[in-house]
């Protein structure tokens, strides 16, 4: 089956610290279609002013987003208000993240962070895995397990939160 991608445009938002778009209703439609289902994560792939990517569209607070990353688009969050084009159509290709080998190490020689750890929610543990696994280098992976460990032992915040 051949999937067709639909273009727009939006304006880019914030909500917390994160930038996104909201996608046209009959557009959303179409990829509800696509994906078979219109509950849960939706994994989809496009354009951001030409730029690929590979996201997931998200509903939260009653609203389905497409959360604009600064890999996404650079300086994103600063950019808020901004008109951005897209192309989107929903992604069948299967996403399997490996965890960082460093991060897993340093939850298993710190056993209250990974009690924690264990205890997020699917899609938080995802995210966090997600988040250190997208990191290019050493130094930056390096400097945000200390921060995710930290985060899970309730000393600050991390991926854009104050609580694990």
């Amino acid at each position: 089956m051949v999937l067709k991608t639909y273009k727009f445009k939006a304006p880019l938002e914030i909500i917390g610290v994160n930038a996104f778009v909201c996608i046209p209703e009959n557009i959303l439609e179409e990829i509800f279609k696509q994906s078979g289902k219109n509950k849960g994560p939706i994994p989809v792939k496009g354009t951001v002013n030409n730029n690929p990517y590979k996201q997931t569209l998200m509903k939260f607070k009653g609203l389905w987003r497409l959360y604009i990353n600064t890999i996404m688009l650079k300086d994103s969050p600063k950019r808020i208000g901004e008109e951005i084009e897209l192309t989107i159509v929903f992604d069948p290709a299967k996403r399997k993240i490996i965890p960082n080998k460093k991060f897993i190490k340093a939850l298993e020689d710190t056993i209250e962070a990974k009690k924690v750890f264990d205890e997020l929610s699917p899609s938080r543990k995802h995210e966090i895995i997600r988040y250190i696994s997208s990191l290019k280098t050493e130094a930056s992976i390096d400097k945000n397990i200390v921060k995710a460990i930290d985060f899970l032992l309730g000393k600050g915040r991390f991926v854009g939160r104050d609580n694990p």
